[in-house]
């Protein structure tokens, strides 16, 4: 049996995550009474589309950590790398509402953190490059 707390903990505090971005769609839908869609409200579509990226990286971002953890184990950088890219993801939820410099922030470390897990995990996958194997 195979345990990745890395992987496990970062999914639950994802889920987490989501369900406050959802909490804060469903309070605009609330606060402008907008029972489908966008209804043409700049806000919800901000806030919408802040979930929705979400759910578009974090999948890849969980399924890396998960195959890095389980071709090298648990490490201290692959703590670091998830609570950087779940902060970083709070960071772009916020910065949705107007705050440029946080969507900024949030979607560069989201960049980062694609780019840079994705390198690794290709680099680990091409045969002699991981030393456990």
């Amino acid at each position: 049996m195979f345990f990745l707390p890395v992987t496990l903990s970062s999914a639950g505090a994802a889920a987490l995550l989501n369900l406050w971005l959802a909490i804060r769609v469903i309070q605009i839908r609330h606060a402008e009474r907008i029972l489908t869609g966008d209804g043409g409200s700049p806000r919800l579509l901000a806030r919408m589309r802040a979930q929705m990226n979400f759910v578009e990286y974090t999948p890849f971002v969980l399924i890396l950590i998960g195959l890095i953890e389980l071709a090298q184990g648990s490490s201290l950088y692959l703590w670091a790398v998830a609570a950087v890219y779940l902060l970083g993801r709070v960071v772009h939820g916020i910065g949705m509402d107007g705050w440029r410099r946080g969507r900024e922030i949030g979607a560069g470390i989201t960049f980062l953190i694609v780019a840079g897990l994705g390198l690794y995990a290709a680099w680990l996958g091409y045969p002699g490059s991981n030393p456990l194997h």
